[in-house]
């Protein structure tokens, strides 16, 4: 039933998708809303503060939440409501702020039973009714007898409800709502009605971020008829104004736990249009902001899809209809974060609490740096102008410079640090940044920043990393990832340093960049934990993967590939080409029958060992071209796209955390990766699109031509570079950002000495330490 359901729904999507005649047309919100993709459906701008979407299911508790992780699931049959932020394809639940739901009739101010219709303000509804595109989402709400239609601006949503004629029109607004909803997670919420009817208000909850403020301001197109302004936690002392609001001067403020808010407009005659505005500052903030983008529903629709449709724009391809869909919705996932903070004045309230102001850029937040620092990053750098990177790189070192830690951020969202995942990651991305010619910020500061973090001892084992050169596993989880993580953020700091000729830094940080060496044991061939005795941990299984143990989110055998910055390096120590294409194989072929998974959520996408799912496996399949098999890559590539994305609810093997694995196939698609962010260089794999028009930054034009490609016709035969042969596997950055054209001619049979010489492989540090 479920292969017939998939097939019925990839007709369908690759139906619309072959009429579109423009990217926006082509892209698929609901791609990635069921299975592991975690990916929301609602209205957003590009890079928006808000993202207005429904959720279907709040109630889930701490760990159970992991896949409501968006709010909305596709599988579910109920709408609890729409509120105004959500993560795009998080493996962590939180946010879910500000919960709207609108109502016909009797207003009810408990969600109810999804089991039990009638029960609350949840509502039944029917896929059918759905229809999901960039900027806009709408949905008949069948219970509640109401049309609801959702678009977005950069720091607002605006709602628009038809509700059941003839029927008193209500809205009920609940703070107590939020995804991953553990008790005690509202510390402080209030509301407060003005003269104007504006209803603005806050909450600080404490959830995965701890201590994080959210305003909000609010305004409808008709007026109350009446409203109620509940606490309904009756266990903490009420403090606040106790009027009514008879006086049309006054103030009615609410504020407690546990608040929600009845709005009562009496039966309408049109559509009720809700504007909200958002603010991390203050209410007079989201006020502001909400003056800041004039217009309602359609003029905000509007401007939306114009935003969607130029930043989509960034890349035109030819392709068939399925890849169409699965490249745009991609393209569209990795243009969600990070997401605007700073509010309009340029006001913003930082990692330690205290308001502060971006002069001259937009400070954003939302960083999902372990996932994203491998293609997400990279791809911004090409797809968006230079000042998008620039305020990233902006907003990453103000962080630091305002973190009680004094580091560079690791996961952070609405200004605040989570600490979760490992490494440095912040560190590639400025590096990269910078060595493409990206310098709109402060350089010396950057530098500055990504040494004070590599050099923070308390931090995830980096004391012992600098006195040992590895992590030690009996004083560090996790230690054999970390070892190599740090490495490889340590490299990515040299590379920057040598470039801003600060040599004494780039020697220290290109002596630490060898350290992935420390734990890899060379007798075994694998990546290992080390105690502070300097031996391997014993007993050892490559496969095994557990929460705190060896490795982060992932085994031997994907971690034992991560030294990017060193992958010649590794194969010389596996033994040479042979024996790393052996274990390459091995990896993708490895029989997964007796190996139980189930207790390790992100572990999804599995080809063998390969996990696409998560991010430690993404650039494995292109290792076969350092080791001089590119049209291994080739084929790899093939396999892990045709069972990995799918223009389907369920189309997406693991998160998509907040853009890196759309971002993995829009490179892959195109026809080259960036394995090593901050060398410079894209591998070649093989295109999935027939031709491809990069539009750059700063006018240039970049042109990928696939010859002759097909279902059979997956290897590249020859490549052209602006009409000469091109006989490496690898590509500069500046070839692509100075235009031109790249033209692969493909073949139903494997061109085996194409690229296979050492001198025409990627780059590596210990082959060409420049």
């Amino acid at each position: 039933m479920r292969i017939l359901l998939l097939l019925a729904l990839s007709v369908s999507s690759a139906a619309m998708a072959q009429q579109a005649a423009t990217p926006i047309d082509a892209v698929d919100p609901m791609i990635g809303t069921g299975g592991q993709g975690h990916t929301f459906p609602g209205a957003t701008a590009p890079f928006g503060m808000v993202q207005l979407s429904p959720d279907t299911d709040t109630s889930c508790q701490i760990r159970a939440c992991y896949p409501h992780a968006a709010g909305y699931r596709y599988e579910d049959p109920t709408i609890q409501g729409f509120s105004h932020t959500h993560f795009s394809g998080a493996g962590h639940s939180d946010l879910g702020d500000i919960l709207v739901m609108p109502q016909s009739g009797m207003a009810q101010l408990d969600p109810g039973d999804p089991a039990k219709p009638g029960s609350g303000y949840r509502s039944r509804f029917d896929h059918a009714s759905e229809v999901a595109r960039p900027g806009y989402y709408a949905v008949t709400l069948a219970d509640n007898g109401v049309r609801a239609e959702l678009t977005a601006g950069t720091r607002i949503g605006v709602h628009r409800y038809a509700f059941a004629p003839g029927k008193p029109a209500h809205l009920v607004l609940d703070l107590r709502s939020s995804l991953y909803d553990y008790p005690g997670k509202i510390l402080w919420s209030g509301l407060h009605l003005r003269p104007d009817g504006t209803l603005t208000g806050f909450r600080e909850t404490r959830g995965w971020a701890p201590g994080r403020k959210l305003f909000f301001a609010m305004r409808f197109s008709a007026p109350l008829t009446g409203h109620a302004l509940v606490d309904r936690d009756t266990t903490v002392p009420y403090k606040g104004f106790q009027g009514l609001g008879r006086d049309s001067d006054a103030l009615v403020e609410k504020l407690g736990r546990a608040l929600e808010a009845r709005l009562d407009f009496g039966s309408l005659a049109a559509p009720l249009e809700v504007k909200v505005a958002l603010s991390g500052v203050d209410e007079q903030g989201a006020v502001a902001n909400l003056n800041a983008e004039p217009g309602g529903f359609d003029a905000v629709r509007a401007r939306t899809t114009a935003a969607w449709t130029n930043a989509l724009g960034a890349v035109e391809i030819d392709a068939p209809a399925p890849m169409r869909t699965n490249f745009y919705t991609a393209l569209y996932h990795a243009l969600l974060a990070p997401s605007v903070w700073s509010d309009m004045d340029g006001r913003y309230r930082g990692p330690d609490d205290q308001v502060r102001v971006a002069t001259g850029y937009t400070f954003r937040s939302t960083f999902s740096l372990w996932d994203t620092f491998r293609a997400e990053h990279p791809l911004l750098t090409l797809v968006q102008p230079a000042e998008t990177t620039n305020d990233i790189v902006r907003s990453l070192v103000a962080s630091r410079e305002h973190s009680p830690d004094g580091i560079l951020p690791v996961w952070q969202f609405a200004g605040r640090e989570t600490w979760t995942m490992i490494g440095y990651h912040a560190a590639p991305v400025i590096a990269d940044a910078y060595l493409k010619g990206i310098r709109g910020f402060d350089a010396d500061a950057a530098l500055a920043a990504m040494v004070a973090s590599a050099d923070y001892a308390p931090y995830g084992g980096l004391g012992e990393y600098i006195k040992r050169g590895y992590v030690p596993i009996d004083k560090e989880a996790e230690a054999a990832s970390k070892t190599v993580e740090y490495a490889y953020d340590d490299w990515t700091i040299a590379r920057m340093a040598r470039a801003m000729g600060r040599s004494e830094i780039a020697a220290r940080f290109e002596k630490r960049a060898g350290n992935w060496r420390n734990s890899f044991d060379v007798k075994t061939g694998w990546l290992r934990a080390r105690l502070s005795s300097g031996a391997f941990r014993t007993p050892f299984d490559p496969t095994a993967i557990n929460y705190g143990s060896d490795y982060t989110e992932g085994n031997a055998w994907q971690y034992s590939w991560f030294m990017p910055q060193d992958q010649a390096g590794l194969i010389r120590l596996l033994g040479g080409d042979r024996k790393a294409i052996a274990k390459l194989d091995a990896m993708f072929e490895f029989d997964n029958s007796k190996v139980d998974y189930s207790h390790a959520e992100d572990i999804a996408g599995l080809i063998g060992q390969y996990i696409h799912g998560n991010e430690p496996s993404h650039h494995v399949a292109y290792l076969y071209a350092v080791a001089g098999a590119p049209w291994r890559t080739q084929e790899r590539l093939g396999q892990i796209v045709a069972s990995q994305y799918m223009p389907a609810p369920d189309g997406l093997s693991g998160n998509d955390d907040l853009g890196q694995m759309s971002a993995w196939l829009v490179f892959t698609a195109l026809g080259f990766y960036p394995l090593a962010p901050g060398s410079n260089e894209y591998v070649i794999g093989r295109p999935f699109v027939d031709r491809a028009v990069l539009n750059l930054p700063g006018g240039k034009r970049f042109t990928m031509v696939a010859h002759a490609l097909s279902p059979t016709n997956r290897y590249v035969a020859g490549i052209t570079l602006n009409g000469a042969a091109l006989n490496r596997s690898y590509l500069t950055d500046a070839e692509i950002r100075t235009g031109g054209e790249l033209r692969f001619t493909m073949s139903a049979t494997p061109n085996k000495i194409w690229a296979s010489g050492t001198a025409a492989r990627p780059y590596s540090m210990s082959t060409r330490p420049d």
